[in-house]
């Protein structure tokens, strides 16, 4: 176990955390420890897969369908983040980025396939750096390994430091109807309660939570961690027939695969309430630490609206990786406030860590504890965020109110501050500012790994080959087909993106 120092920051929870453990060690007595242990708080991961930035109603912009009360009442209550953001574009590598607490590109992670097949399960991961006496789960979609080599599972969770799980494994989606284990197809593989496959029945996200709910009921007299991963609203576009018609009737105009969207979302809407709910019942919410967030941006392919920002899921564009990311902590902050300094879903890990007390110092740490923002003891936090895909040479860097994205050698430069919908290229203006930002990234993608699956982390430019502004319309009958075909070529990776064909 690693012990963090004592900081302003967490001197009160570090010292509760010491005294419970040293009493443990001596074998004081049964109850007194039992109740420093249980002041300790349970650490709740509510992470959705594929929301649009703008499928929650909290955020003022939502089109008129949209109605999330729970959502609503969770940011209502605890701290929005308004510049928050996943550490991946699509689903896995920012659920590696999550358990690691580091970018994930670090463990050769860069895409869906590289976070799908899974990094070194020597690697620790979330719960190894808990304190002993925290039970923990992972409920939902994993997405950190395959169970091909089943019945050993080294990517299994429980293999992880997990203590129990109720899950599917390696692959984006999962069918939210066929929950049966000896299931064919792209949708349907199994699912896992703790290393045993299981056939289940029910609507998948309604079963989630239920899960939940009931790991809250059965721990509820101990610090726990629950890590409960939606597969919703992420495809197949499937959602109980009554509810879909609901929507529909509810909202004349919107496209059938638009009430389909709003029907998954209903449920997973009223799954955070419910586990909401069951804190709350059991006088556990004040004292939990709890992070709503998604995996990336909304996905064009099932008609998430990212409304007011440019792009969708798999693009480093903020409607790829900005998320509705809420904190909430009654027993340690006040809540019913946004804060507007820029973070990262790498934040997650260290701030658990902070809040039990067990930051340790001899771990590298990509992410930094949110609790001195929280608290008012600082208004500064990353210096630096930043994206890349590797060879792909799609690459992107938050540095204050500036963003730069490049694709290939082709910069743009945002001013997020005054346009957070990516409308205006700057690098033009601020060649320098391009240059020192290239710089950095090529100084950060130098300390990252190549990516597990193969290939190069670098982008290797053709010789004789420039870079080409891809804003610059074509003047001649040979470069309009060029760009014709680069332009295909970018919807081909945008759509298997979109579809996250890992397998």
């Amino acid at each position: 176990m690693n012990i963090g120092i004592l900081t302003p920051n967490n001197r009160s929870s570090s010292l509760i955390s010491l005294l419970a453990i040293f009493l443990l060690t001596v074998g004081s007595t049964v109850g007194l420890s039992a109740e420093l242990v249980a002041e300790m708080p349970n650490i709740v991961v509510i992470l959705t897969d594929d929301q649009g930035y703008a499928d929650i109603s909290f955020n003022p912009q939502h089109p008129k369908e949209v109605s999330t009360p729970h959502m609503d009442a969770l940011a209502q209550e605890g701290v929005f983040f308004s510049q928050a953001y996943t550490s991946g574009h699509v689903c896995s590598p920012t659920r590696a980025g999550l358990m690691l607490g580091q970018y994930q590109q670090r463990v050769g992670v860069y895409s869906a396939g590289d976070g799908g097949r899974g990094f070194s399960p020597e690697q620790a991961i979330f719960p190894s750096f808990l304190p002993d006496h925290y039970v923990s789960t992972a409920i939902g979609k994993w997405h950190l390994g395959l169970d091909d080599d089943y019945p050993e599972l080294k990517w299994h969770a429980m293999n992880r430091g997990f203590d129990e799980c109720y899950k599917f494994m390696g692959r984006g989606g999962h069918s939210y109807f066929d929950l049966r284990s000896d299931s064919d197809g792209k949708f349907a593989h199994p699912i896992y309660r703790n290393k045993q496959r299981i056939n289940d029945e029910g609507y998948l996200t309604n079963r989630l939570t239920e899960e939940a709910v009931d790991f809250i009921e059965r721990n509820k007299t101990r610090p726990f961690f629950l890590y409960l991963a939606y597969n919703a609203v992420h495809a197949p576009a499937e959602a109980p027939a009554a509810d879909i018609q609901s929507a529909l009737d509810s909202n004349s105009g919107i496209t059938p695969q638009r009430a389909i969207l709003m029907a998954m979302l209903k449920h997973l809407d009223d799954g955070v309430g419910d586990v909401v709910g069951k804190l709350k019942r059991e006088k556990l919410f004040d004292n939990t630490l709890l992070f709503f967030l998604t995996d990336n941006g909304g996905s064009k392919a099932m008609s998430a609206d990212n409304t007011p920002l440019r792009g969708f899921k798999g693009s480093f564009d903020e409607g790829g990786i900005r998320t509705p990311l809420i904190v909430s902590w009654p027993a340690r902050f006040k809540g019913g406030r946004t804060q507007n300094v820029p973070i990262v879903s790498l934040d997650i890990l260290p701030t658990a860590m902070e809040a039990t007390g067990n930051l340790p110092t001899n771990h590298k740490f990509d992410g930094k504890s949110l609790l001195p923002l929280l608290t008012d003891k600082t208004t500064q936090h990353h210096e630096n965020i930043y994206w890349s895909k590797g060879g792909e040479g799609d690459w992107a860097i938050r540095q204050g109110d500036w963003k730069i994205h490049v694709v290939k050698g082709n910069p743009e430069l945002i001013n997020l501050a005054n346009d957070p919908s990516e409308t205006k290229d700057l690098s033009g203006q601020h060649p320098m500012r391009v240059q020192q930002m290239t710089e950095d990234y090529k100084n950060w993608i130098q300390q990252m790994q190549d990516p597990v699956t193969g290939g190069s982390r670098f982008w290797k430019q053709k010789a004789n080959a420039a870079p080409t502004n891809p804003k610059t319309k074509p003047t001649n009958p040979e470069s309009e087909a060029r760009e014709a075909r680069r332009a295909k070529k970018r919807a081909q990776r945008k759509a298997r993106d979109d579809r996250e064909t890992d397998n």
